[in-house]
């Protein structure tokens, strides 16, 4: 049987209203497939280029510090000790003894020449010059000559270097050689006595 559908029918009857509601619901549920397809391929594209957009360290976890090790080391405090002042009040007094050395630094020098200044310095120095050769045991704190270029090393002891100029960075540092420094290898003040009272560093005198 051929049929010609380029012809409408002249009446409806019940089997082509049966025909053409089925024919609009399965339009109707094309065009909501195709919505559908649609909208989850644009919400596909949406969340792809917002991944995209995101960095990929942003995906990673985020890193996690190591703690902190605790620390055990304390600010070391720096303990002082008192030094008696008995050998240095009988330096004084040697010095005083051999080299009127007290009397001299005591003196108003501004009313003397520098001549007469010159001359008293004189016997000051070699009295002051017995004493310390008598006493004590000096040598220089670095060997070299002094004006040399020397080098100072990394842990240096500040106590017997002292570092002068432009201080820049950390050690080792490369300079000139001022002053070659003085350290003490041995000390031989004399006894005392056991009522000997030191702060009299030099006693009175009286003329008879």
């Amino acid at each position: 049987m051929n049929f010609d559908f380029t012809t409408l029918p002249e009446k409806f009857d019940a089997l082509h209203l049966a025909f053409a509601g089925v024919a609009i619901i399965e339009l109707i549920l094309l065009v909501v497939l195709l919505s559908l397809i649609v909208i989850g391929l644009m919400r596909k594209d949406r969340r792809s280029g917002e991944y995209a957009a995101i960095p990929e360290k942003s995906m990673a976890p985020p890193a996690v510090a190591p703690p902190t090790p605790k620390s055990d080391n304390k600010p070391q405090t720096i303990s002082l000790k008192e030094v008696a002042p008995d050998a240095a009040l009988q330096l004084l007094g040697l010095l005083q003894q051999q080299a009127r050395f007290i009397d001299f630094v005591e003196e108003d020098i501004q009313s003397y020449s520098d001549s007469d200044i010159g001359a008293a310095a004189r016997i000051v120095h070699a009295g002051c010059h017995k004493v310390l050769h008598n006493h004590f045991e000096f040598s220089a704190v670095r060997p070299e000559s002094e004006n040399s270029r020397v080098t100072i090393k990394a842990g240096f002891d500040p106590a017997t270097v002292r570092l002068t100029g432009n201080i820049v960075g950390n050690a080792p540092f490369n300079g000139t050689l001022v002053h070659r420094g003085w350290q003490v290898t041995d000390i031989r003040l004399p006894k005392l006595a056991e009522n000997h009272n030191v702060k009299v560093v030099a006693p009175a005198e009286v003329e008879l």
